[in-house]
C-alpha cells in the first residue's frame, strides 16, 4: 500500500469524482476525512468506506465559509492526528457556470469563484500548518480541461487553479509540501452525463479518444501524485482527457 497511515481530507468527497478518489485512496492505506457541504452524503459514503474495511468519517464543510473550513479541519486533526493530503475538489461547474464570459452574471461569478478559487485558497491555507508538522505532504487541486481553453467563466476559474497551483507549489516547497493538478476532460459522472446529454456527439468528436473518461482513470494519476513515486514533481497539472486539446 503506497499510502499507508496517511491522512486524507478531500473536499466534496461524498459524490462523483471525490467520492471515487476517497475509496481509491483508503484502498492504498489511507484514512479519508469526507468533506462536504451535505454531511448527509458525506456519512453515506463514509460509511461505504467503513463497510468495505477501511478508515473514514465525514465533516461538514462548505468550502465558500472559512470557519466552516478550520472546523473541519480542526475535526480531521482531532479523529486522524492530522493531514498528510488534500483533495481540492469540491466545486462549481457544468452548463450553469460554463457560459461566455459576460453572459455569466456577476452573482454567478461571485459564486463560483468562492468555490472554485477561494475555497481552493482557503483550505490550502488551513491545512497548511497541519502538512508542514507531519514533514509535509500533498495537495491535489481538481483543474478542468476547461482551463485550457479559457473561453468561459467556469474555464477562466480553472484556468485559475492551474495558476494556483503552482503559486502554492512555490510557496510551500520550504516546508516539503508538492502541489499538483488534475485537469480531467468529459468523465461519467452523473452530474456531467446528465448536464452534457443533448451536446455529448460533438465535443467527443474533438478528441482523439472518442468516448466518455470513467472517473476510474484518473485513480492511477491520482496515487502516483500523492504517493512517493512522484516525489521529485511539484506544481504541475496532468491532463486526462482523451487527448483534447492536442498542442506543442
Amino acid at each position: 500500500m503506497k499510502l499507508k497511515d496517511k491522512v486524507a481530507f478531500i473536499t466534496g468527497g461524498a459524490r462523483g469524482i471525490g467520492e471515487v478518489f476517497a475509496k481509491a485512496l483508503v484502498a492504498e492505506g489511507a484514512m479519508a476525512m469526507i468533506a462536504d457541504i451535505s454531511l448527509e452524503h458525506g456519512e453515506q459514503t463514509a460509511k461505504a468506506i467503513r463497510d468495505a474495511g477501511g478508515r473514514a468519517s465525514a465533516v461538514r464543510c462548505d468550502v465558500a465559509d472559512d470557519e466552516s473550513i478550520d472546523k473541519a479541519v480542526a475535526a480531521t486533526i482531532s479523529e486522524f492526528g492530522g493531514v498528510d493530503i488534500l483533495i481540492n475538489n469540491a466545486g462549481k461547474h457544468l452548463t450553469e457556470f460554463g457560459q461566455p464570459v459576460t453572459q455569466l452574471s456577476t452573482e454567478k461569478w461571485r459564486e463560483m469563484l468562492d468555490v472554485n478559487v477561494i475555497g481552493l485558497v482557503s483550505c490550502s491555507r488551513a491545512c497548511k500548518q497541519t502538512l508542514a508538522a507531519r514533514g509535509g505532504g500533498v495537495i491535489v487541486n481538481l483543474a478542468s480541461i476547461s482551463g485550457f481553453l479559457s473561453n468561459t467563466g467556469y474555464g477562466i476559474s480553472k484556468l485559475a487553479v492551474r495558476g494556483l497551483t503552482v503559486a502554492l507549489a512555490i510557496e510551500l516547497a520550504d516546508q516539503g509540501t508538492r502541489v499538483f493538478g488534475i485537469a480531467p476532460g468529459i468523465m461519467d459522472s452523473a452530474a456531467a452525463m446528465g448536464d452534457l446529454a443533448p451536446r455529448l456527439e460533438p465535443l467527443l468528436a474533438r478528441q482523439l479518444i472518442k468516448r466518455v473518461g470513467r472517473m476510474e482513470e484518473l485513480v492511477p494519476a491520482l496515487i502516483f501524485l500523492c504517493s512517493d513515486d512522484s516525489s521529485y514533481m511539484t506544481g504541475e497539472t496532468l491532463m486526462i482527457a482523451g487527448g483534447f486539446p492536442t498542442r506543442l
